[in-house]
């Protein structure tokens, strides 16, 4: 087979057990928002993100969307810091750091304003009056 297919992406969508950050609970955000300078130039690792992907590189922002249960919840921004590809595994793995930390609402408004498909929606369908 001649050729080869890479991704290019602008979101780091990954679940925990990819590597999204486990200090990061939603539930605990909503009700006691995290503070960015928690969060400030610490690195953090994913691994096993299916296919070989490019993210975009410093200083251009990548979206940080964490997956759960299959829903898109959107926490912030984060710079891609370095990035591995294993092409037998057709896996990236990586590493980055938070540079916007979404808070609660602003976390419902990025979905609404970025990918619009409800189905994908942490927070459930988008209300048009909101």
């Amino acid at each position: 087979k001649m050729g080869s297919y890479i991704e290019t992406n602008d979101t780091l969508r990954i679940n925990k057990v990819q590597g999204f950050p486990d200090v990061l609970k939603v539930k605990e955000h909503t009700k006691s928002p995290y503070k960015f300078e928690d969060l400030q130039g610490k690195v953090f690792k994913f691994t096993s993100k299916p296919s070989i992907r490019i993210y975009q590189i410093l200083p251009v922002r990548n979206f940080l969307v964490e997956e759960l249960d299959g829903k898109w919840l959107y926490w912030g921004l984060c710079h891609i810091l370095s990035i591995t590809h294993d092409y037998v595994k057709q896996e990236t793995s990586g590493t980055f750091t938070i540079i916007h930390l979404n808070s609660p609402e602003q976390m419902k408004q990025a979905f609404a304003l970025t990918d619009r498909r409800d189905d994908l929606n942490y927070f459930g369908q988008i209300n048009e009056n909101n």
